[in-house]
């Protein structure tokens, strides 16, 4: 065994040899108990960053360590292929989307491949591949079938100039990426899945989702948003047209001073008049640059503008102002609020801004509230005032009378109300699946024939930035006879939302070869559900919902058995790193910083705050880089020890060095050792007390590492608590004579460490004369009796202070403890000449002796 640690060499070499012996090869048919690890699948953008290096470290921990305590352990990995940035750059660089993602996957294959990661490389594909969409657009046929699938007329981002719906993520700052247009809000058909026709079982699930995140089960509730209220129609004054509102607080309707519309309302074209028109527009632009998250989120400042309309109040008559404001949402309730200012916070900051009236509706008990002196809203409870009739009634008493008053003038209902809208799961680009759906003047919407699929993606599509869809312009794919009455049609052009292959992709890897049916009943039962899935909170209410919706399409299509996609949920944080500015050349990358100085200009550069790891910022760290000057498993313990995986980890230089120090200090354990364990051989009575306490702190830390880990992931103080077994390692004395317990505590630090440092502890294994992987070894257990302590050490206090430490044989008798802690000698500094009236001993922890 070499004396140094070289992690090159080692790395290489135990790569192969998992590679060539198939050693995470998944085995449904296997007869232990099965575990299922998934970490969210990265999109190939060509490069991986540190945040896939800790994410991806995370996972690895846990499918090494249930494999080593005995599981079947299903680790795939694979590919989110399909998405704008493949157009982008096919735009940018001239290089068709296909070829670029291909070469992308190659090359994060091989940086994962580095890292040393545990997965089972044979069931990986991408969902660009046309055997993997392929059964998503059957899926897509069966839910249509089912009326889970259809088409309507909704709100998109529309650019005049390119002729093209854009996403979300293509509006910035309120204009085109391609353009730089203002983009508007325009009616187009959309395709939508009936996620709505699940949201009481989405919700209900919730309850029974032990495992995940109460922070995520929060934001999944809120979203599907059920609620018990009214709906109210306020007439428009002077127009045929009605606003529809949707209130849980109809006892408030007498306290309502105008009407706030979401900018993407269908009828805001039709209330505008000529004189706000400019106005309305522009303010419709501006919030088209606010994400919705924004808009909802109580921080940011109420703004609206006057469409110069107004609507009656059904309850008394009077005239209220239509407003748009940027606070309501199309995505919540009817997109249409009645404005409450007295008692609803945003409602009151809009009406002091633009000076609308507060009317007090309900007096709280106890208090008497008056319209020009209060500074926030009342939102609870009490008795009704200024609603005419209905005063003196409790609000919850009134909410059921106002309703039965809005029914008996066809003026409203009770109902109940979801937050939740259908998904609209069609884009207007190229690089995505095909919607396989063909469009026939006499036959109308016909779905492709099962036999026809898949709808192959043609790969001689231009991708200029022009506008329109790609596809539309591709005439022989859109010209297609009718499968039904076989005279010319025409297919759609819209591709899936790339949620779409993210909301069943866990399901095939279970069968990626499969190729009867979009999946193997028996592989799916047997895996599903995910024992662990890991992956960003971002994703609580758009990838983890739809896949949670997605499995209970696919269950009441036959196609598996199980509700839930996840058992359990780990939300890991974010890498973030101090950011760093030059005054001239804007932000810097880490090495183009020398000395505190910008390395073009030679200025001093600004250190700025410590943000999440970002190409904009500049603040990454390149993880080949890493692996090149430190090895991968340095790079892997750094980000596990850091901090724990649901924080966010702050990069520190230092951190990283003392990571490869103490692995360097295992490796010299090991190397220093193997002469004096040549003479190891069975634990006798005569052995020291120095080993003694080396055996007592290996099963120690046996305990501490499995019950950090299991279920807890607290891997950062897991690894803390093995730095401290080779510190005691290192402190034994006579290691040649006490050989036994030496190589005890080496080969649990070497087992222990395994599933964070895996190839440093595949060669440590080996050079200790094992044959087999270190994976292949088991998990140790610990010896209960080795844990217990014939010594004991004792605090002593003197009147309640620590004055002193004492050790004791753990079975001594109460007055040895006693006379021991008074003979101390710095507590009989502090109870020379003093009287001493009592001796308290708390048994295993402290004696207090009491002086005056």
């Amino acid at each position: 065994m070499e004396s140094q640690y070289s992690p090159d060499r080692i790395e290489t070499k135990w790569q192969e040899y998992w590679d060539q012996q198939k050693t995470f090869r998944a085995d449904q048919h296997s007869s232990k108990d099965k575990f299922y690890l998934l970490e969210m699948f990265p999109y190939p953008s060509g490069r991986i960053h540190m945040g896939h290096v800790r994410n991806y470290a995370i996972g690895d921990v846990v499918a090494r360590f249930k494999r080593m305590q005995g599981y079947n352990v299903l680790h795939p990995m694979g590919w989110d292929a399909f998405g704008m940035p493949a157009e982008n750059a096919a735009i940018e660089h001239g290089i068709h989307p296909a070829k670029w993602t291909y070469e992308n996957i190659d090359n994060m294959r091989k940086q994962l491949q580095r890292i040393g990661l545990s997965y089972d490389w044979e069931r990986e594909f991408a969902t660009c591949d046309p055997a993997y969409y392929r059964w998503e657009q059957l899926i897509f046929l069966k839910m249509l079938e089912r009326g889970l699938a259809y088409k309507k007329t909704s709100s998109v981002n529309w650019c005049e100039d390119c002729q093209t719906v854009l996403a979300n993520e293509q509006v910035e700052d309120g204009r085109c990426w391609r353009c730089s247009q203002t983009v508007a809000q325009k009616q187009l058909e959309q395709w939508f899945f009936k996620i709505t026709d699940y949201a009481d079982e989405l919700l209900e699930g919730t309850d029974k989702l032990s495992g995940w995140p109460e922070r995520v089960l929060a934001m999944q509730r809120n979203w599907i948003g059920k609620s018990y209220g009214c709906e109210i129609i306020f007439p428009v004054a002077d127009r045929k047209e009605q606003i529809k509102v949707f209130t849980t607080r109809p006892d408030t309707l007498f306290g309502a001073t105008f009407m706030s519309l979401a900018p993407e309302h269908p009828l805001v074209d039709a209330l505008v008049t000529n004189e706000q028109r400019s106005q309305v527009e522009a303010f419709i632009s501006e919030v088209a640059r606010q994400e919705k998250t924004d808009r909802v989120s109580g921080e940011v400042e109420k703004k609206g503008v006057f469409t110069g309309s107004y609507c009656i109040n059904p309850a008394d008559g009077r005239s209220l102002p239509v407003y748009l404001a940027n606070f309501v949402l199309m995505d919540y309730g009817t997109g249409a609020v009645m404005a409450v200012p007295a008692h609803d916070q945003r409602d009151f900051e809009f009406a002091r801004q633009y000076d609308l009236p507060v009317i007090v509706v309900i007096q709280p008990e106890g208090e008497e509230l008056h319209a020009p002196s209060m500074t926030e809203a009342h939102a609870g409870s009490g008795v009704l005032v200024n609603s005419g009739a209905f005063d003196g009634l409790d609000n919850e008493t009134a909410k059921d009378r106002i309703a039965t008053f809005l029914a008996g003038q066809d003026s409203g209902r009770q109902t109940l109300n979801y937050r939740l809208r259908d998904w609209g799961v069609s884009r207007q680009r190229y690089w995505g699946t095909p919607i396989p759906v063909i469009y026939c003047d006499q036959c109308g919407t016909v779905p492709v024939p099962e036999q026809q699929l898949p709808v192959l993606l043609p790969t001689d599509v231009e991708l200029t930035g022009a506008g329109g869809s790609p596809l539309a312009r591709h005439q022989s794919f859109v010209k297609v006879d009718c499968p039904t009455c076989g005279k010319p049609a025409r297919r759609e052009t819209d591709t899936f939302d790339t949620f779409v292959e993210s909301s069943w992709y866990f399901a095939r890897y279970a069968c990626p070869q499969h190729d009867e049916a979009p999946l193997d009943r028996d592989a799916v039962n047997y895996w599903l559900p995910v024992d662990q899935y890991i992956g960003g909170i971002e994703h609580a209410v758009m990838h983890l919902l739809y896949a949670r919706f997605f499995t209970k399409v696919l269950r009441d299509l036959g196609l598996l058995d199980v509700d839930e996609p996840f058992t359990n949920l780990l939300t890991q944080g974010m890498v973030c790193k101090e950011t760093q500015r030059c005054s001239e050349h804007g932000w810097l990358y880490p090495e183009q910083v020398i000395e505190g100085k910008c390395s073009t200009c030679g200025r001093t550069v600004e250190a700025g705050r410590t943000e999440k790891m970002s190409k904009s910022k500049k603040n990454v760290i390149d993880p080949n880089q890493l692996i090149d000057t430190y090895g991968a498993d340095t790079a892997r313990l750094f980000s596990l020890f850091a901090a724990p995986p649901e924080k966010d980890l702050e990069w520190n230089e230092q951190g990283v060095e003392g990571c490869a120090r103490f692995l360097g200090r295992v490796w010299r354990a090991v190397s220093d050792s193997l002469d004096d364990l040549k003479q190891a051989g069975t634990m006798s009575e005569s052995s020291s007390e120095a080993a003694m306490e080396l055996r007592r702190k290996t099963h120690q830390t046996i305990k501490k590492v499995t019950e950090d880990i299991d279920g807890r992931f607290h891997f950062n103080t897991a690894i803390a608590a093995v730095m401290e077994l080779v510190n005691a390692i290192y402190a034994l004395p006579e290691r040649r004579r006490e050989a036994t317990v030496l190589k005890e505590a080496l080969e649990a630090v070497v087992r222990l460490l395994n599933p964070f440092v895996p190839h440093i502890c595949e060669e440590l294994w080996q050079a200790l004369g094992h044959q087999q992987s270190v994976e292949a070894s088991g998990w140790p257990s610990w010896n209960e009796e080795a844990l217990k302590s014939d010594i004991i050490n004792l605090v002593v206090q003197v009147n309640g202070k620590v004055r002193g430490k004492i050790q004791v044989a753990a079975t001594a008798e109460r007055t040895l403890i006693e006379q021991e802690a008074l003979n101390e000698a710095n507590v009989q500094r502090y109870i020379e000449g003093k009287q001493v009236r009592k001796v308290i001993v708390v048994a295993g922890r402290l004696v207090n002796v009491v002086v005056s």
